[in-house]
C-alpha cells in the first residue's frame, strides 16, 4: 500500500461501490463505505452484500471480519474520497446530478489538505468541475483545483467504472482505467491510488476528457445494437432469419455488428447516451437516431406478442426473463420488464413470468392479478405463447419438443 492512501471512504454502496469497497479492504485499505439506506448500511455491517454478485458475499464477509470495511450513513475522515452514487436522467431525460451534488455536501466536512477525491459516477461532461466548486462553496478554508490548479490542496479527478455485471470484481482489478484529473498533479495523484490495486493500465488526461470517453463507449455500443436491431426490423418486414444475416455479414473481415434484442437496459448503454445529447444535441443526430430505434424495440416485441396471441382464445404467454442482461438479478432500465409490464397492462392474456435470478415480482407486476411467476417447466407446460426475452444460461438446454405447437418469439436467437 503506498503511503498517504490508508484510509478510503467509498461514498454509495450499489453495484459498483460495494465491490470496490470490498476489493480495497482485502487489499490492506481501511474502508469506511456510505449509503443513505439503513438497510444496505445494516447488512454490509453484517457481513453481507444487498445484491447478488459472484464472490461479493464471501469478500465482503472476510473485509468485515477482519476489521477493515464498515458501511455508515456519513461519510469519515479519510485520505480517498471515492463517489460511486447513481447519475440517473429526469423524466426529460436531463442529467440528473443531484446525488452527486448530495456527496459534495456530505464529504465537505470531514475533507481534509491532502485529500484525493475521485467520481467514478458516470457523468456528463463539466461534472468534475462542478463538483470542486460545490466543495468550495462550503469549504472555502481549503483550495481546490478548479480554482487554484496544480497548488490546490485537495486533488480531484474522474475514473469511470467499465465493468460487467457477473464480473465486477475481476474487471475492477483487471480493466485498463481512464484517469481525468482537473490538473496534472490531480491525475497522477489518482494514478498512484489506482496502481495499488489495479492490475490494468492507468491512462493520464484531464477530467473533461475522461468524462467523454464513458459516454463515447457506451454510445458506441448504443449505436452499434441500434444498427442490429433496426436489421432485424427489416428482416421481420421482408421473412428473412435476422440471425442467419447478421452471422454471415460478419464474417466480413471489417464488420462486427453486436446482436440484436428486446432493446436496450441496464444503468449505463440506455442512459449514458443521452448525457451527450443534452451536451451538443444539435452535433449528436446519429446518438439520439440509435436510442430512439432502441427505445422502440419493446414495443415492436410487444406487437409481435399481440399478434401472435390472436391465435389462442385465452391465451397464456410465458415471458422468459426480466433483468436487463442474461445471468443477474438486475432489472435497471431492462427493456424485458417494460414488455411484460405493457403485455399485463393491456390485458393480453395470462402471464406467466420467469426469472430464476430473482425471488419475486418487482413491482407494479407483484399486484397484478394476470401475471404469475412460475419455473420454467411449469411456463413450458401451460404456455400457448413463449416469449424468450433475457438469454439466461437457464433456458439455452430445454428440450425444443417443448416448444412444439406453441407461438415462440425468441428475441435473443437463443434457440436457433
Amino acid at each position: 500500500m503506498t503511503p498517504g492512501f490508508e484510509r478510503v471512504c467509498v461514498i454509495g454502496l450499489g453495484y459498483v461501490g460495494l465491490p470496490t469497497a470490498a476489493i480495497l479492504a482485502n487489499r490492506g485499505f481501511h474502508v469506511v463505505g456510505v449509503d443513505v439506506k439503513a438497510e444496505t448500511v445494516s447488512m454490509v455491517n453484517e457481513g453481507r452484500a444487498h445484491f447478488t454478485e459472484p464472490d461479493l458475499d464471501v469478500m465482503v464477509r472476510g473485509a468485515v471480519a477482519a476489521g477493515r470495511l464498515r458501511a455508515a450513513e456519513a461519510a469519515d475522515h479519510a485520505d480517498v474520497f471515492l463517489v460511486t452514487v447513481p447519475t440517473p436522467f429526469t423524466a426529460d431525460r436531463k442529467p440528473d446530478v443531484s446525488f452527486l451534488r448530495s456527496a459534495a455536501q456530505s464529504i465537505a466536512p470531514v475533507l481534509d489538505d491532502g485529500n484525493l477525491i475521485v467520481i467514478e459516477s458516470t457523468s456528463p461532461v463539466g461534472t468534475t468541475q462542478a463538483f470542486s466548486e460545490w466543495l468550495a462553496e462550503v469549504r472555502p478554508d481549503l483550495s481546490f483545483p478548479h480554482r487554484d490548479g496544480e497548488g490546490a490542496q485537495v486533488r480531484l479527478a474522474h475514473s469511470p467504472e467499465r465493468v460487467l455485471p457477473g464480473r465486477i470484481l475481476v474487471e475492477l482489478v483487471q480493466n485498463d482505467r481512464v484517469i481525468g484529473g482537473l490538473s496534472a498533479r490531480c491525475a497522477r495523484h489518482a494514478a498512484a491510488f489506482y496502481e495499488t490495486f489495479v492490475n490494468g493500465e492507468c491512462l493520464l488526461t484531464d477530467a473533461r476528457t475522461a468524462e467523454l470517453v464513458k459516454l463515447v463507449e457506451n454510445s458506441y455500443r448504443d449505436a452499434n445494437i441500434a444498427f442490429a436491431n433496426e436489421i432485424s426490423m427489416v428482416c421481420d418486414r421482408l421473412g428473412i432469419d435476422a440471425w442467419e444475416v447478421l452471422r454471415l455479414a460478419n464474417r466480413h473481415p471489417r464488420v462486427d455488428i453486436l446482436k440484436p434484442g428486446p432493446g436496450v437496459g441496464g444503468h449505463c448503454i440506455a442512459v449514458d447516451p443521452w448525457f451527450i445529447i443534452d451536451s451538443a444535441p444539435d452535433e449528436s443526430v446519429l446518438i439520439r437516431a440509435a436510442r430512439r430505434v432502441n427505445d422502440a424495440m419493446p414495443m415492436h416485441v410487444v406487437a409481435k406478442v399481440r399478434e401472435a396471441a390472436k391465435r389462442f382464445d385465452s391465451p397464456r404467454v410465458a415471458c422468459l426473463g426480466l433483468s436487463y442482461k442474461a445471468d443477474i438479478e438486475d432489472a435497471r432500465e431492462s427493456p424485458a420488464l417494460r414488455i411484460v409490464e405493457t403485455l399485463a397492462r393491456d390485458g393480453i392474456g395470462e402471464i406467466l413470468v420467469v426469472e430464476p435470478h430473482a425471488g419475486g415480482l418487482p413491482a407494479p407486476l407483484d399486484a397484478d392479478p394476470g401475471v404469475t411467476k412460475v419455473d420454467l417447466d411449469a411456463a413450458l407446460e401451460a404456455a400457448h405463447v413463449v416469449v424468450l426475452l433475457v438469454d439466461h444460461r437457464a433456458f439455452a438446454g430445454i428440450d425444443r419438443a417443448r416448444l412444439d405447437g406453441k407461438a415462440v418469439i425468441d428475441t435473443r436467437g437463443l434457440w436457433r
